[in-house]
């Protein structure tokens, strides 16, 4: 049964009251009155106004609490200091959502955050829910509702748009006017202190007007609450984001609008594209990339073709594409056969393809046709200029006629005005983006291109480790919790490096001398030649500090770099502490690239990798990647081609090309760390050495902190939840067969499809309560494509013998019970499917058993359902599991059960 989302009487209200309407022209509440009234909203609206009996003709109550019928929703358009007693007004009257338009409040110091807090301690104890404050409001063009005091409408459309700031939601109104653009929803969340982007984006998912969601973002409060939105919602409906801050400048000035702290711009960036979004950086792209979303294109890559009729605009493209990092397509040898017979002699036999001012619609056609089966091409940018012997329009037709015969998108840019401007028209009404210029068209592809390539990156679903509760790791721990006790954070090169051989990191040995005795022995131990290098925690570039020495070859050398090294670092910095100096192996190797990998804590996203050049070139380049843990081969791969570093990996010069699975390798364990010890605030390979023959660190750093976790779960400290391993287990039913219980994975969309058909017609109308055969493509997202952090799906599965009646390791699925979140925060919802084949085997009660073990430990207070009251089976269940059954109060042929887990 498909019930309404708990926000729906926030945004879609049949009744609003308007808190502070005016009569006085140009306030807040004259405007958001008006607006409303004009606007032609369908459902009830109430002035409120203590100071008169109309307002704006309309009879005007002297509070809230006077209207004696139920509000869904109020504006308040009130002084700050007025919101906690009309809260408290709204909260006694039955009102449950609350439009907070005034600023004043926490982005104004601690007074207005003193008041902030009072509000939202009133809202919560009236279950008031509050947009806001410091908010634009929001526009309905579907309910004729516009309750913001902006001047401009919005018509009726299929996009969202969520906006932190009133200000660019009025600026970009104000060009979707311009440019013929519609809305579902324009929604200002202001404040976000209490309903915030992730509510907002559960609550657009649902609504079946919205086809795309644009956002607008400038700070965020939660971190994980956002990505798990933000996932969920990307996962069902393309998001185009613009955010504000990508410099210093600009993420000061946000993070004072905002009243949050700032995002350091790079972390954000590696953060939207694991959640499959794509992120634009103006208002112009912003609709662009709606619209390219929601036409015929779809690049396959990032290698672009271009084909023009003249060389300065191909130029002019070639140019923005190499500012974007957009390589331009290589063309393969029976391309350019196929070119040579097709253009004449002149063209321009390279990329862009200048096939000459005079080019008919027949030399376009046939210069597409060959550069779009080029398997080295993945998008074709096709220009136009009006020249003499151009015609456009016919160019135009020639295109459409051939694009639905192509196995790649193609994108055009017809420039001028008047004499192409039917012609772009015409491609556009075709499902193929027309632009005027060609940096236009360049920053569409390079946008769309990032959110097919982002949408590979929101699939993956790393675990947290590969090898469970190895006995190594439980060491490290043990090491990390020994040092804190000493209230120490910064490790020594020998304890960064036993931590790293825990997750099997391969470093080099490393032992510390105290004395230049003790380094004699120690390098007659180790072998020569060796490296020298100073210890202590307050010098982490030891390099800088004069305290390293290489290759060091006999034992003479070790005693004078011993005494060099001491003198050397204590002259440059008196006060540092040093412990000795470390000896390890030098590591020569010929071939060897040096690379670094990175940790760091960031104060929003919380742990972060990087990779790039390593060594002295670190310092130099700046050439580095970030990715958010946990990673898998997949998005270890792409951290790694995402660096300019990633070229000197492949064969250079006269070195063969490095093992880039070792390299991979590391980065996975790393992730496994940074995953299962979340004490870890920074980490240091540099240099990270890598060839041929595999990958070792010779240096490394780790700095440590006490772990903030309150709440039990022990990958809170990450802004991604990994899949949770540790909730896969087996059972063996009384027949033998092995029943693996595990949560679900993107890639079981098929198995889960399959399951869905070959349940009977009554089995499937007991769980959906629908008449539905097979589950349609969206519904087959949601299931299967889930956030671990905000609902659960464990699926039953057997291993299905092939047809000679062998094991072949494919999985059937023979159950699935899952829960999602309920808005109060408390307790979820369950939903439960055995397959009709495997009913009384005990499936159902092992899948509803290992279910409500994992609300327990997320903290949840309650597991309730909805059950039909003919499902005589699922109630004996539900009772056999500690369930009470209880009337539901909308639907007298639907029962409520419920399970507490307190006690």
């Amino acid at each position: 049964m498909l019930e309404q989302h708990y926000l729906t009487s926030l945004f879609e209200p049949k009744s609003v009251a308007v808190i502070g309407a005016s009569d006085r022209e140009n306030s807040v509440g004259n405007i958001i009155f008006k607006n409303i009234l004009s606007s032609g909203y369908k459902g009830r609206l109430y002035a409120i106004n203590p100071k008169h009996d109309t307002i704006q003709g309309q009879p005007s109550y002297k509070s809230i609490e006077e209207i004696g019928a139920r509000v869904e929703m109020a504006v308040i358009c009130t002084r700050p200091q007025t919101v906690p007693q009309l809260i408290e007004q709204c909260g006694r009257s039955g009102v449950r959502n609350a439009i907070v338009i005034a600023a004043g409040f926490s982005e104004a110091g601690h007074i207005g955050a003193a008041l902030e807090r009072k509000v939202m301690e009133i809202a919560r104890s009236y279950n008031v829910r509050i947009l806001g404050p410091n908010c634009l409001g929001i526009i309905r063009p579907d309910l004729g509702l516009n309750a913001t005091f902006t001047k401009i409408t919005a018509k009726p459309g299929n996009l969202a748009l969520v906006s932190q700031s009133g200000a660019m939601c009025s600026a970009v109104l104000d060009w979707a006017k311009a440019n013929d653009v519609g809305f579902s929803s324009v929604i200002s969340i202001g404040m976000t202190a209490d309903v915030d982007f992730g509510e907002i984006l559960d609550y657009l998912i649902y609504d079946s007007r919205t086809h795309y969601i644009l956002m607008y973002v400038e700070g965020i409060r939660n971190a994980r609450r956002f990505m798990s939105a933000l996932r969920s919602a990307a996962r069902i409906k393309p998001i185009i984001l613009l955010k504000a801050g990508r410099h210093a400048a600009g993420s000061a000035a946000a993070s004072t609008h905002s009243g949050m702290a700032a995002v350091s711009d790079t972390v954000f960036d590696a953060a939207v594209r694991r959640a499959g979004v794509v992120r634009v950086q103006n208002v112009g792209q912003l609709f662009y990339a709606a619209k390219a979303l929601a036409s015929k294109f779809r690049p396959m890559g990032n290698r672009l073709a271009i084909i023009t009729n003249g060389g300065g605009p191909g130029a002019m493209a070639a140019d923005r594409a190499g500012d974007m990092g957009i390589p331009l397509a290589e063309l393969s040898n029976e391309t350019m056969a196929v070119l040579n017979k097709a253009l004449p002699t002149n063209w321009s036999h390279s990329n862009p393809i200048d096939i000459g001012g005079d080019a008919t619609p027949e030399r376009y056609r046939d210069a597409i046709m060959a550069v779009t089966h080029d398997p080295g091409v993945d998008s074709t940018l096709v220009m136009l200029s009006p020249q003499a012997m151009t015609d456009p329009l016919a160019v135009a037709q020639a295109i459409i006629e051939v694009a639905d015969k192509l196995n790649r998108s193609l994108i055009c840019c017809w420039m001028g005005e008047e004499q192409v401007r039917e012609a772009r028209n015409l491609l556009e009404s075709a499902g193929i983006p027309a632009f005027r210029m060609p940096e236009t068209a360049v920053e569409l592809f390079h946008h769309i291109s990032k959110y097919y390539r982002n949408q590979k990156l929101l699939l993956q679903t790393p675990e947290p480790t590969r090898q469970h509760g190895r006995p190594e790791a439980e060491g490290a721990k043990m090491l990390i919790e020994a040092l804190l006790a000493e209230r120490r954070k910064v490790l020594s090169e020998m304890e960064s490096k036993a931590i790293l051989r825990a997750f099997k990191v391969p470093v080099a040995q490393t032992m510390v001398a105290r004395t230049a005795t003790e380094a004699l022995l120690l390098a007659e131990q180790i072998g020569f030649p060796i490296a020298m290098k100073v210890d202590s925690p307050d010098l982490p570039h030891k390099s800088d500090a004069g305290g390293v020495r290489l290759n060091i070859t006999n034992a003479p050398a070790v005693r004078n770099a011993y005494h060099d090294i001491i003198d050397t670092v204590q002259k440059r910095h008196p006060t540092a502490k040093i412990i000795g100096v470390s000896i390890e192996p030098f590591l020569s190797r010929p071939n060897g690239r040096e690379v670094m990998i990175g940790v760091f804590r960031d104060p929003i996203f919380g742990p972060v990798i990087t990779f790039g050049a390593g060594g002295f070139d670190v310092e130099i380049f700046s050439d580095r990647s970030v990715a958010l843990p946990p990673l898998n081969e997949f998005l270890a791969k792409d951290l790694i081609d995402s660096t300019r570093a990633s070229i000197i990996l492949d064969q250079f010069h006269n070195m063969p090309p490095v093992d880039r699975a070792a390299l991979k390798e590391v980065l996975l364990c790393i992730s496994e760390m940074v995953c299962e010890l979340p004490w870890i605030q920074e980490l240091d390979l540099n240099p990270l050495i890598v060839d041929e023959n595999g990958a070792i660190a010779a240096d490394a750093r780790i700095v440590i902190d006490h772990a903030a976790n309150s709440s039990g779960d022990r990958y809170a400290h990450m802004s991604i939840y990994p899949y949770p391993v540790h909730l896969i287990q087996e059972w063996q039913m009384n027949d033998g067969k092995v029943v693996t219980i595990r949560p679900i994975r993107p890639e079981d969309a098929d198995m889960e499809q399959d399951f869905v058909k070959a349940m009977s017609d009554e089995s499937r109308y007991y769980r959906f309560m629908d008449t539905l055969r097979e589950l349609t493509q969206t519904m087959l997202v949601r299931f299967t494509q889930i956030d671990y952090d905000r609902e659960m799906a464990l699926v039953a599965t057997i291993t299905k013998p092939n047809e000679d009646g062998e094991d072949d390791g494919k999985e059937e699925q023979i159950g699935v019970a899952r829960y999602v979140g309920n808005p109060d925060g408390e307790s979820v919802e369950f939903a439960l499917a055995v397959g009709d084949d495997w009913q009384k085997c005990g499936v159902g009660r092992k899948l509803m058993t290992a279910l409500i073990e994992c609300a327990r430990m997320k903290g949840y207070r309650a597991v309730v359902g909805d059950v039909l009251s003919t499902n005589a089976k699922m109630f004996r269940l539900m009772t056999s599991l500690g369930f009470t059954i209880h009337p539901h109060p909308d639907d007298t042929a639907v029962k409520r059960v419920v399970k507490p887990l307190t006690g």
